[in-house]
């Protein structure tokens, strides 16, 4: 059922990856009541400010994409805050989104939900089937237990909650960190800061043969409001691309977008991962929603904002 474009939505973690995302879309089919709060004008964790704002503001539809999130060494270093503050973000959006009657609310999750061993492509049913990658467990635990919690208020009270599995998103306001990024915004950089500074090689880990999914941010952007107007069942749902990449194909597609004539170079000696993680998006595609930007033109959007944001450095 389509949206009004007056309702109000509250977009909690507008100033993230798939937030920022979810906004620009959101405004740009015409939605006019978009309602959003900085950490600093409004503490998640904090029970009786969540309360306060869902009670104030009374919003119509609710986008959850906030969450504390981090790289394998974050992970590992701070696991007590990765589960407490999501448990908290989660459990206080989704009690205060019952208790003020939203309409709607969707939970972002994350591929990393899944078993470290589940079958390729991984579909929904995978859930709790196995044990978890040990490096971000209790990320993986805290957003498990938020996708549980979007069931049991459907259950009990028919609450419309529903949750979304991103796979591995890229785009703009990605985190470009040179320690702690992502392998297609660290590649990015790597390439950008090469050609920049005339070196004649790049040397990247592994063989690159692991094989990867990548998505657009602005596509989960669609998606996300694609749900919202069209789904209501108690299942999570993939969002994916659908299309497997090689790390190789990869570095080497970036190589190109970013103009780096120098060589690419595998250090064989360093571990590749996981050799393969696709997520099943037969669920979503046959609700009708499909990815539109291609890998090469998302590359290009995304570096073209790099450029511009951090280029200069």
């Amino acid at each position: 059922m389509p949206i009004d474009k007056s309702a109000k939505i509250y977009v909690a973690g507008h100033h993230g990856l798939v937030g920022s995302a979810v906004v620009r879309h959101l405004t740009s089919l015409g939605f006019i009541n978009l309602l959003l709060r900085s950490h600093s004008d409004l503490d998640l964790t904090n029970q009786l400010s969540v309360d306060e704002f869902f009670s104030s503001q009374k919003p119509d539809y609710v986008i959850l994409a906030a969450a504390k999130v981090g790289g394998i060494h974050a992970n590992n270093t701070y696991p007590a805050e990765f589960i407490t503050i999501n448990l908290q973000i989660q459990t206080n959006v989704v009690v205060s989104a019952f208790k003020y009657k939203v309409r709607k609310l969707l939970f972002l999750g994350s591929s990393c939900i899944y078993p470290k061993f589940a079958p390729q492509p991984i579909p929904e049913s995978a859930l709790l089937t196995g044990e978890l990658e040990g490096t971000n467990e209790w990320y993986a635990i805290a957003k498990i237990a938020g996708v549980k919690m979007c069931q049991a208020y459907k259950l009990q009270y028919n609450f419309d909650a529903i949750s979304a599995m991103p796979t591995n998103l890229y785009g703009r306001n990605d985190n470009f960190h040179p320690e702690n990024s992502h392998v297609l915004p660290a590649l990015l950089r790597r390439f950008h800061e090469a050609k920049v500074n005339g070196f004649d090689e790049v040397v990247v880990w592994g063989s690159g043969s692991p094989l990867r999914e990548f998505l657009h941010v602005d596509d989960l952007a669609d998606a996300v409001v694609f749900l919202l107007e069209n789904y209501s069942d108690l299942e999570h749902v993939n969002v994916g691309s659908g299309k497997e990449v090689s790390i190789k194909e990869l570095a080497e597609l970036v190589k190109e977008v970013v103009g780096f004539k120098g060589e690419l170079v595998w250090d064989t000696s360093k571990p590749d991962g996981t050799p393969r993680k696709l997520m099943d998006n037969s669920k979503i595609a046959g609700l009708g929603w499909t990815p539109k930007i291609s890998l090469r033109d998302g590359l290009v959007d995304t570096y073209k904002w790099y450029v511009e944001n951090y280029g200069k450095q």
